[in-house]
């Protein structure tokens, strides 16, 4: 059994940071019903990369295996009868529609808790439920730069860059997925659901916990030099150099072993405590040049002798094909019948007793809402009228 098996969910939410929290649950054992309109869920038509796949584009099926899939309309009172009668018997509730929505819908925390007071019931939204921002569409790109993060990366007088992947949306699942966790384990002490409000602009903020308060307790400015550090608080050389087939990454070296490794005795001149911060740039500068002398399996080879921290830098081809992942078992393969095999990166927290599971691949639309209603008690001939309104979608057996 999983940790989570027994528990069910009820995943309203769309896009990425919602379907990936609730895939967490559902990883971890839960029975997550995707309630999902009946033309299906927008991330299912919004592709990544423009890879569409057979039926099921890689989007979806990346942030939705181990969940079922109702297809229903929650705009029809019928479609809200069916909710309402899940939510019976339902742990957790998951959406993240903006500002007003659940309660036009009809499914926000009052409702819901009014029918099951022990419901864990995750609103997850952009900026937060109310505010000046409530209404501002939270979407990954914009709170990375409301962030304040990419102004610590890069070179001054130059735009700054986003991160290379969906960082906000990820953090934000994360923090769903650890809240619905912490108020799942209050219910178990005390018999009480409750409502856990998570927003990306909070997520990704305290994120930068050191960052920030080496600002707000610190009083140190973010400030960029000319050169490409990684990082405006930590000491030059700091970063991503290239070599003379690649590139590799550098963390905090000390100089004498710079001198070393990389034949430069310009190195040995240079403070250990000082020139780091006062002369940025011109470290910077000169690690550069002198890593440029070698190929990356060189460079490295030689500054792990002298006990310094440096790695490759890797594309997905290189990360996929990594012994150390191999090792781990980070990604997991299956066969999907209508997305052929699949192999994407699994759960990455490993338990002794109950470890994580993969049940199904992401579902096709519809395709659990006949065995979903019959075990919320929908009779046949109830299945049959919704589905001759259009209320409800179910996938042909």
């Amino acid at each position: 059994m999983g940790i989570l098996s027994g528990y069910t969910v009820l995943d309203c939410s769309i896009a990425m940071a919602g379907p990936f929290a609730a895939q967490r649950l559902g990883d971890l054992g839960a029975d997550v019903i995707k309630i999902e309109p009946v033309a299906g869920e927008w991330q299912r038509h919004a592709p990544a990369g423009g890879i569409t796949g057979n039926e099921i584009n890689v989007s979806f099926l990346s942030l939705n295996r181990n969940k079922r899939s109702l297809a229903v309309d929650l705009k029809s009172e019928e479609g809200r009868r069916i909710v309402r009668r899940l939510v019976e018997k339902a742990d957790v509730f998951i959406q993240n529609y903006r500002a007003g929505v659940a309660g036009r819908l009809g499914v926000d925390y009052e409702s819901l808790s009014a029918i099951n007071p022990k419901l864990v019931y995750v609103s997850m939204s952009g900026f937060g439920e109310d505010g000046p921002y409530a209404r501002r569409p939270g979407q990954d790109l914009l709170l990375q730069a409301m962030s304040g993060a990419m102004m610590s990366t890069g070179r001054a007088g130059e735009p700054p860059q986003a991160a290379g992947q969906y960082l906000v949306d990820a953090v934000t699942a994360y923090t769903a997925f650890e809240g619905a966790l912490a108020a799942l384990l209050h219910r178990e002490r005390s018999g009480e659901g409750q409502k856990v409000e998570v927003n990306m602009l909070d997520a990704i903020t305290t994120l930068q916990m050191q960052e920030l308060s080496v600002y707000t307790v610190g009083g140190k400015p973010q400030e960029r030099s000319a050169e490409p550090h990684a990082h405006v608080y930590i000491r030059s050389p700091y970063g991503t150099f290239a070599t003379r087939d690649g590139y590799l990454a550098l963390a905090m070296p000390h100089f004498a072993g710079m001198a070393r490794a990389l034949e430069e005795p310009r190195f040995e001149g240079l403070n250990e405590e000082t020139a780091g911060w006062e002369d940025r740039d011109a470290v910077f500068a000169l690690t550069r040049e002198a890593v440029a002398k070698f190929t990356t399996e060189e460079a490295i080879a030689r500054l792990e002798a002298e006990g310094i921290w440096v790695s490759p830098v890797y594309g997905y081809a290189d990360l996929v094909a990594d012994p150390q992942i191999a090792h781990n078992g980070t990604f997991i393969e299956y066969d999907h019948p209508t997305e052929g095999r699949v192999k994407t990166p699994g759960f990455p927290i490993k338990f002794s007793r109950t470890p994580s599971e993969l049940r199904f691949g992401a579902p096709r639309v519809g395709e659990h809402s006949l065995e979903v209603l019959q075990a919320a008690g929908f009779s046949e001939a109830e299945i049959a009228a919704m589905e001759e309104t259009g209320a409800i979608k179910v996938m042909p057996a």
